[in-house]
């Protein structure tokens, strides 16, 4: 199994007048141009991507938009409240347990939750190790487990648009 770790892209300032709840608070558009790179990259590098999860949030909801729309109808989708801002990186862990052997899934939420997340699966403690927005790391793991995990990559968002500028030329 493979899991990728996608922090959602650069979203609106914190505007509690604007955004009451802060789960609705949207990218930029700045932040939506450099999912949808990001993302290109991220396809372009990952070509087996069969399960997309998200946070709820609009922001992460918004950035995983970006990578369905460089996938086939065929991923299946799901928003978890494991992935929620806050939320807790041993569900996220029993949901990453249901999938199969040779699924690639792609997390897609926050920080400093995916960064807890990728120190449980790799050392197995919630060590962060923090990714940047609209940056991700793919993990290869036998079982989903702490410390089970293997890094395969861990790239900031201007590596994953390279990747999508190269994947244009290509």
């Amino acid at each position: 199994m493979r899991v990728i770790l996608f922090r959602h892209a650069p979203a609106e300032a914190r505007d509690p007048d604007r955004w009451p709840d802060d789960d609705e608070r949207p990218l930029t558009a700045r932040g939506v141009q450099r999912a949808r790179k990001a993302s290109r990259g991220m396809v372009w590098l990952e070509r087996g991507i069969t399960h997309v999860i998200t946070s709820p949030a609009a922001r992460a909801a918004a950035t995983a938009d970006a990578l369905l729309a460089h996938l086939g109808d065929d991923v299946a989708q799901a928003a978890h409240d494991a992935l929620a801002p806050g939320g807790s990186w041993r569900d996220a862990l029993r949901r990453l347990a249901q999938g199969s052997p040779e699924s690639v899934t792609v997390l897609v939420g926050h920080e400093p939750d995916l960064g807890k997340l990728a120190g449980v699966l790799l050392f197995g403690a919630p060590t962060a190790l923090p990714l940047k927005k609209a940056g991700a790391c793919a993990i290869d793991l036998e079982r989903a487990a702490p410390g089970a995990g293997r890094l395969r990559w861990w790239l900031p968002p201007r590596a994953l648009r390279a990747l999508a500028r190269r994947r244009r030329s290509s």
